[in-house]
């Protein structure tokens, strides 16, 4: 009787196993299932130069220790949506008047949205042609590393930003409190970001 109601047991849990399999939907179970024949995410924006490597050393016309001219920059991948965009230059190793900001290398804002890139040796002023807007440390200009012979390599970091609007921040004589407006208004309106970076100190 004992080995009866064991075998009882055992085919009544069988078969609620099968019932429970039956009825279970297809695909569950497996792993993202729910998201197969969806669309791949779109690919990343890229920021590219060929003055220099990405890491790798920037070239001394591009510097203050040489002609200091703004480097060709190209994008890639704009996010659908774009209205405009930002590049921001920054010196990661500098402090100023001991606060979190760092050096003002470059800020460029309301580039079109149909532009794919900078070129090489970009004029000085304020309002450019494109209805841009530019301003660094030095003035209405690319402002080149200048890291002195004595310290450590810094990194010199180039951003661009795809926004979703165009920003209406006036320029300022102050590139830093500039630079803290753009920021601020470009909250909310990133549609995609990218970022270069190069190394430079002064020669010996």
């Amino acid at each position: 009787m004992r080995m009866l109601h064991t075998a009882l047991v055992i085919s009544v849990v069988a078969a609620s196993a099968a019932m429970l399999g039956a009825q279970a939907p297809a695909g569950a179970g497996q792993r993202g299932g729910g998201q197969r024949g969806g669309t791949p995410p779109p690919p990343a924006m890229t920021l590219t130069t060929t003055a220099f490597p990405d890491g790798g050393i920037i070239p001394p016309r591009f510097t203050q220790a040489g002609e200091q001219t703004s480097p060709a920059l190209v994008w890639t991948n704009t996010p659908p949506g774009t209205q405009s965009f930002v590049l921001h230059m920054h010196d990661l190793e500098v402090a100023r008047n001991k606060t979190t900001d760092d050096q003002v290398h470059w800020v460029v804002w309301n580039i079109p949205a149909t532009a794919t890139g900078l070129p090489e040796g970009v004029p000085a002023g304020a309002d450019r042609p494109d209805g841009s807007h530019q301003i660094s440390a030095s003035g209405p200009m690319y402002r080149g590393p200048g890291a002195g012979a004595n310290g450590p390599m810094h990194h010199y970091t180039f951003e661009i930003y795809a926004l979703d609007t165009r920003i209406d921040v006036p320029a300022s004589t102050d590139a830093f409190e500039t630079r803290a407006n753009v920021m601020k208004a470009i909250q909310g309106h990133v549609l995609g970001k990218a970022v270069y970076m190069g190394l430079f100190k002064r020669p010996q």
